[in-house]
């Protein structure tokens, strides 16, 4: 490909995904130095559980009729993200990004998205200043934290998704989507609850109190999923806002807990916005620690549910 010469940018398809696949993990390997880039993240996989979420979602660059690159995007109500965006590392520097990204943000406007993020390495300027291309603006770190598995003990005030069987399923959607418009108004995480239902990635917690639902949290679980052999990620969660908030956050990350230590795993992984200040004190103090971190870049520069009472997971990688 030349300088200049412009890929096409394409919807993604599912015969593309093993090669979108690969491309994924030949870009994040050879950026991060990896010795062998295709083994990284072995266990791990962020293309095909994200299409078969929203295959509407998805694109593709394509060169010669090679895929080159993709990009995926999230629709989660008033609020979406974006990535992983990858490009095949022997075609950087040729503007694949900024086509991906053109098309992307296209279908945020059409979606009528008020804020987007997206999650990128604070250590490197030229990722920042492509993003500030498109109007993103850098706030806060993102960390992504991890905490060993402890034995497991016995359940207190919650149950998942799949122990109410699928005749529950919609009625726990209703209910998540309820709390986290009182969170953020119009803000709708129902995809990633029925993506993991379907897909079979793991399960969702629902914990409760006198008044109802008081939290949730979706858990991808084990390898093929974006958690990874060994590991509970939890992509999602959060609990009712107002008093008591903090205690119900604190009894949402003990069940994520006995979830994995349930399901045989070893570690469990919670990302939290640092603008979360109130969320990531209580992960600190129940013995989370930093395994990587990178930064939210968000659109308009706002905070949307990033504030300092706000007792919400994710970190929109």
């Amino acid at each position: 490909m030349r300088v200049g010469e412009r890929a096409v940018v394409r919807p993604l398809v599912e015969d593309d995904l093993v090669e979108a696949d690969r491309v994924f993990r030949m870009a994040f390997g050879t950026f991060l130095g990896a010795r062998e880039p295709q083994d990284l993240f072995a266990n791990v996989d962020f293309v095909s559980t994200r299409w078969r979420a929203n295959p509407s979602a998805a694109f593709a660059a394509e060169v010669d009729g090679r895929i080159v690159g993709s990009i995926f995007a999230a629709n989660w109500g008033s609020v979406g993200f974006l990535g992983p965006l990858t490009v095949d590392p022997e075609l950087w520097d040729r503007r694949i990004a900024q086509q991906l990204l053109g098309s992307t943000m296209d279908l945020f406007d059409g979606w009528g998205t008020g804020n987007v993020g997206l999650f990128t390495f604070s250590q490197s300027p030229k990722h920042i200043a492509l993003y500030q291309k498109f109007g993103f603006w850098p706030r806060f770190i993102t960390s992504i934290m991890t905490k060993p598995v402890e034995a497991p003990i016995e359940r207190e005030g919650w149950s998942t998704i799949s122990d109410r069987g699928s005749r529950g399923l919609t009625k726990a959607v209703a209910e998540v989507h309820a709390l986290t418009d009182a969170i953020y108004p119009g803000l709708d995480v129902s995809i990633e609850v029925t993506s993991v239902a379907a897909q079979g990635l793991g399960d969702t917690i629902l914990l409760e109190d006198e008044s109802g639902l008081a939290g949730f949290a979706v858990c991808h679980i084990g390898s093929g999923t974006e958690a990874g052999s060994g590991a509970c990620y939890v992509k999602v969660g959060a609990v009712r806002s107002g008093p008591d908030a903090e205690l119900r956050f604190a009894r949402l990350l003990d069940a994520c807990g006995v979830l994995a230590a349930e399901r045989e795993r070893t570690m469990v992984v919670a990302g939290v916005n640092a603008g979360r200040e109130r969320a990531w004190r209580v992960l600190a103090e129940q013995g989370y620690r930093t395994s990587m971190q990178g930064i939210a870049m968000q659109r308009p520069n706002e905070p949307a549910y990033n504030t300092r009472d706000t007792f919400l997971i994710d970190d929109w990688r």
